[in-house]
């Protein structure tokens, strides 16, 4: 890990921070809030207990990023708001139970007590059952703690700011020095939260002021902390969103388009990490301002063509399309086109005799295939199945990031690649042809949001990239974060001025760099 790579991620560390603090907090409070009142209420109405326990638990069994993911649907919103939904159902549980178990676990000697000196149900309650559960409560508080700061790394995805930007855009691009900043900053914050409030416990136990002024303490900090990061981005609110995808070509072109946006003097917040089609939706949705999409995605996910016009008129139909049915305005090809195709390493290429896909239909009951998290649930698959009648011995899904390495060491026969990516050659992989034409082709394209459409500013900064940038200099670029270990920030630098758009200073780079 050297200085400036360790410099580069804590620059973006207040920001980060702040917004996961913010959503943790506010998750946390609202489930202890919630769940208190409902736990008594089930100890009172022992028909509820059954019910509200077995709702919180199947809650709990659902992994965290799928529950996120629900959310977007569900609320037709990506960002703060599906994050807190998800993070506050994932707190439920460990407070739910244990204040349940807390207050039930008293003794029937103690209640019958004081009940003999007169108390009412309410008394009993907050002079009694209360204190005495106080323990198994607070424990529950903790739990749900440590649980909510680590599953808010996971809102990333969909469109929520978080310590989990760090950890998502570092695994992409194989950052080691993003992924280790972003998990160190999540355990210290769930550890000085967990023993902020293990110490208020021991204060309420022992009578201690002294903790229990610690503990204040401690609290009213991360509170301030949380306010003063958040006012940067308060003073950001009318910032351009540039959304990506969860791959490392979206990383750069999306710092490039924020660099490029600063350079005419608009702030620019990049939001990355998201799937296409929420990242679709929250363009329509006017969430998102800007992005790069792809033409054949746009054709075969959204607007669920299965016919293939030459390219020339694809692109035309889509651009007609997406501004009659969405208001989006396509501002421009930039140039590039990033396929998918099938990919195999060389040395297997010759030895089988494999130049295009149709070579594969033999070979494809022996082999095992690999893919991003994606491509086996989208229509380009189905196509390829049906056109080369494929039928491989296993599917196997990875992470972009290691999609390539899987190829290269053999644990995968065939992967879905990205043409464009560095790894194709470093990796000596051999991209099979697609005679069929079963694929659609995907021109790199600069889409905009309605309200986006009508900032002339904003189209007038990005106009520039239409057409500029070609498949050997983008290959370049994502090499240079892929292979040679520089930040998306830096590939976008060098994008933008092999494409002869002079790069702001360092200073001036977008928030995912």
């Amino acid at each position: 890990m050297t200085e400036t790579a360790l410099a580069d991620q804590l620059r973006l560390l207040p920001d980060y921070l702040g917004h996961h603090l913010t959503l943790t907090l506010v998750a946390l409070s609202s489930g202890i809030a919630l769940c208190l009142p409902l736990a008594i209420l089930v100890t009172r109405v022992k028909s509820l207990q059954w019910p509200v326990l077995t709702v919180a638990s199947v809650a709990q069994t659902i992994p965290g990023l799928a529950l996120l993911a629900l959310m977007v649907p569900l609320l037709g919103q990506i960002g703060f708001l599906p994050a807190f939904i998800a993070l506050l159902l994932y707190s439920m549980l460990p407070i739910l139970r244990n204040t349940v178990t807390g207050i039930l676990g008293v003794a029937p000697e103690i209640l019958e007590a004081a009940e003999g000196l007169g108390m009412t149900s309410r008394q009993r309650l907050f002079r009694v059952e209360l204190p005495l559960a106080a323990p198994v409560i607070i424990a529950g508080i903790r739990t749900a703690t440590v649980w909510v700061v680590g599953s808010a790394t996971l809102s990333t995805p969909v469109g929520a700011t978080s310590l989990g930007n760090y950890i998502f855009s570092g695994l992409q691009t194989q950052n080691s020095t993003a992924v280790l900043v972003g998990c160190a900053a999540a355990a210290v914050l769930a550890i000085v939260l967990d023993q902020l409030i293990r110490l208020g416990e021991m204060a309420v136990a022992g009578r201690s002021r002294t903790k229990g002024w610690l503990a204040g303490v401690g609290l009213l900090f991360i509170l301030l902390s949380t306010l003063i990061l958040q006012i940067p981005t308060a003073r950001g609110s009318a910032a351009v969103v540039v959304g990506a995808k969860p791959f490392t070509e979206q990383y750069v072109l999306a710092e490039a388009i924020a660099q490029r946006l600063t350079q005419a003097g608009l702030r620019a917040e990049n939001r990355s990490s998201m799937g296409s089609m929420i990242l679709f939706d929250a363009l329509t949705a006017g969430h998102v301002d800007c992005y790069v999409d792809y033409s054949g995605t746009i054709w075969a996910n959204v607007m669920k063509r299965r016919d293939l016009p030459p390219r020339a008129d694809l692109l035309e139909q889509m651009k007609d399309w997406l501004q009659r049915e969405h208001q989006v305005r396509v501002l421009g090809a930039l140039g590039f086109e990033n396929n998918y195709g099938l990919a195999v390493p060389r040395h297997k290429a010759e030895a089988l005799k494999l130049a295009s896909i149709q070579d594969l239909t033999g070979h494809a009951p022996q082999m095992t295939i690999g893919a991003d998290f994606e491509f086996f649930v989208r229509p380009e698959w189905a196509a390829l199945r049906e056109a080369y009648r494929l039928d491989f011995r296993e599917r196997r899904t990875f992470d972009p990031s290691l999609m390539y390495a899987a190829a290269r060491e053999g644990v995968v026969d065939v992967i879905s690649a990205y043409t464009t990516d560095g790894r194709i050659i470093e990796y000596d992989l051999a991209v099979l042809a697609d005679p069929l034409q079963a694929l659609p082709p995907y021109d790199a394209v600069l889409v905009l949001s309605p309200a986006a459409a009508r900032r002339g500013e904003l189209v007038k900064a990005l106009e520039v990239f239409d057409g500029i940038i070609d498949d050997g200099t983008m290959r370049a670029a994502n090499k240079r974060v892929d292979v040679d270990g520089e930040s998306p920030a830096q590939a976008a630098r060098f994008l933008l001025e092999a494409v002869g758009l002079s790069s702001p200073a360092k200073g001036g780079e977008g928030s995912d760099s």
